[in-house]
């Protein structure tokens, strides 16, 4: 532990928060919670094992989504530790360096899946807007490269959090608001020098999620444009259906991911509890969500899923 002064110093650990507020919340969450990450683990292992396996499913629309189920994985298992030792252990300290690695990983695999987002809202264009050429435009190697692309930009963007944040000496305690560590939450116990943190979180915000939901609403505005395109009523319905499982998974991406950004600039207005309830929203419900979603909606992953599931019986 590196003092700079009696008051302002470098903690050897950070306090994590379970749900203040809410008694017993350990006795269902934690089977909850632990619930939650098989289903969420088991769920991305399964599009990925179906994708390299089935060929019907081998095109790039299924391999951007193989992609965004490995990133939720990393995801969840990078929070794995920390949540489980919060509802079920009832240990609540996490490491100060093991806090920064945390949000390294959390904020760099949320990044790339937000990249991946785009990466998929371009495969739809394509794929209604120029159909004939859609596989001479997203080769293999390009649906590669936009996956590299994607995990490079996260790592590239999210390197220097923890750095800015391990030159800081903290001064407002050592709680944390979540049973995990965030950029936004780690710095508001920062004192000192901290608008640099405060700058390069919002340009974060801006140049990488901002960024990608625009990117994400013109590719749509376009789709749209190109359904009106179609003749028949019963071509744009069908063309509107291939899209709706990437628009539910837009919605439950960014949706908290707004929120919980929001929250952060206003959190002397909002209770512990709801900054609790949304943080864990916004980390477990999407990567949990994503396989269910597309099985549900995509015919060929549920029709992949059937047979593999006979398969197995014999």
């Amino acid at each position: 532990m590196a003092e700079s002064n009696s008051t302002a110093f470098q903690p050897a650990f950070f306090i994590l928060t379970g749900l203040r507020g809410l008694v017993g919340a350990r006795l269902w969450l934690g089977p909850l919670l632990s619930l939650m990450y098989i289903v969420t683990v088991a769920g991305n292992c399964t599009v990925i094992y179906l994708v390299k396996n089935e060929r019907s499913l081998q095109e790039p629309q299924y391999y951007f989504l193989s992609v965004l189920a490995g990133a939720d994985i990393v995801l969840s298992v990078s929070t794995l530790s920390s949540v489980l030792k919060v509802f079920i252990l009832g240990l609540y300290e996490i490491a100060f360096d093991g806090c920064l690695a945390q949000l390294f990983f959390i904020h760099t695999f949320s990044s790339m899946g937000s990249g991946i987002l785009v990466a998929m809202a371009f495969d739809r264009f394509v794929a209604i807007s120029h159909p004939l050429q859609y596989t001479t435009i997203l080769t293999n190697s390009r649906v590669t490269k936009m996956g590299l692309v994607a995990l490079w930009r996260g790592i590239a963007l999210m390197i220097p959090l923890p750095i800015l944040l391990k030159r800081l000496p903290f001064c407002r305690g050592q709680t944390l608001s979540y049973s995990y560590c965030l950029h936004p939450n780690v710095m508001k116990l920062a004192c000192g020098q901290v608008k640099i943190n405060i700058l390069y979180g919002l340009v974060l915000v801006i140049f990488s999620f901002g960024a990608d939901f625009l990117l994400i609403v013109i590719s749509y505005a376009l789709i749209f444009q190109a359904v009106l395109g179609i003749a028949s009523r019963e071509g744009q319905m069908k063309a509107l259906n291939t899209c709706l499982s990437h628009i539910s998974i837009v919605l439950i991406y960014y949706g908290p991911h707004l929120a919980i950004t929001v929250m952060h600039r206003v959190s002397h207005k909002s209770s512990p509890l709801a900054h609790a309830v949304l943080g864990n929203i916004y980390l477990f419900m999407p990567p949990m969500l994503n396989p269910i979603v597309y099985s549900l909606k995509t015919k060929h992953i549920r029709a992949a899923l059937r047979k593999t599931f006979k398969i197995q019986r014999h």
